[in-house]
């Protein structure tokens, strides 16, 4: 069994605009967290949907959580 992630949802209604983070779904796998995004943010008609699991974003100033980063990351 896979383990759930939390992935961020970001969004946008035209194709000009700017993606806005919209919220988190949780999920064991990308395919369901795109389902469980679209299911849970339908609520507006939105041009594009993105989700991005949580651990691959990468701190630029902020070493605490939710952006921990290892010893080892740091050079």
């Amino acid at each position: 069994m896979e383990s759930e992630r939390v992935y961020e949802v970001f969004a946008r209604k035209q194709r000009q605009d700017r993606f806005q983070h919209v919220g988190t779904v949780t999920a064991p796998n990308r395919n369901l967290a795109r389902v469980y995004a679209w299911q849970t943010y339908d609520e507006d008609k939105w041009f594009e949907m993105v989700v991005a699991p949580r651990d691959s974003f990468s701190a630029v100033n902020l070493f605490r959580f939710p952006f921990t980063v290892n010893e080892s990351d740091l050079g």
